[in-house]
């Protein structure tokens, strides 16, 4: 037999192969109700955050490091509260 009379032949099989087995749900009509039962496991209630940057002094920033290795949200959540208590004390603006 010749080398490609023997790749046809590989070819031949393994389309065959390919053509005999069932799709998988994933991609067939059943990828949407695999979609369905996935999602709310995948997806836990939690609070969407924004990443936001911006430049404080190296004094301020010492400050709040050695404040949050005690707080239970770390940094960040230290650093929300300190906002949202700083906007509640000043004077709006408008």
């Amino acid at each position: 037999m010749k080398k490609t009379d023997l790749e046809k032949h590989l070819a031949k099989k393994l389309d065959g192969r390919m053509k005999s087995r069932a799709v998988p749900t994933r991609f067939a009509q059943g990828s949407a109700a695999a979609k369905a039962a996935a999602e709310p496991v995948a997806r836990p209630a939690v609070a969407k955050l924004v990443p936001v940057s911006f430049r404080l002094p190296a004094e301020l920033v010492q400050r709040l490091r050695e404040r949050a290795v005690g707080h239970e949200g770390g940094i960040s959540a230290l650093a929300a509260e300190a906002l949202a208590r700083g906007l509640e004390a000043s004077p709006r603006k408008s």
